[in-house]
């Protein structure tokens, strides 16, 4: 029996350490397009694509009368409307 409590415990203590780390990579949203940086070269500035990014993307593609496509796979023209429109409206 007390083997058994301590292989319990060693249990519960590995789930306590390894519970935080599934909560993180939960919350990074892995796989959900999140994550990533992109460059916008006329304002010199980087964007980190997470739920805000993507937010102000959605709403720009409404004001523009535009389908959702992926940021990424839009044209370089298409991404410099979307960086400038980003920051007159939202900087």
């Amino acid at each position: 029996m007390r083997r058994f409590s301590q292989h319990l415990i060693s249990l519960l203590f590995a789930a306590a350490l390894i519970f935080p780390a599934i909560l993180t990579g939960c919350a990074a949203r892995v796989g959900y397009g999140y994550g990533y940086r992109v460059r916008d070269r006329a304002y010199g500035d980087y964007h980190t694509w997470d739920a805000d990014e993507d937010g102000y993307y959605r709403h720009w593609e409404g004001d523009t009368h535009r389908g959702h496509e992926d940021f990424r796979k839009r044209s370089g023209k298409e991404q410099k409307e979307y960086f400038d429109w980003r920051h007159n409206h939202h900087d």
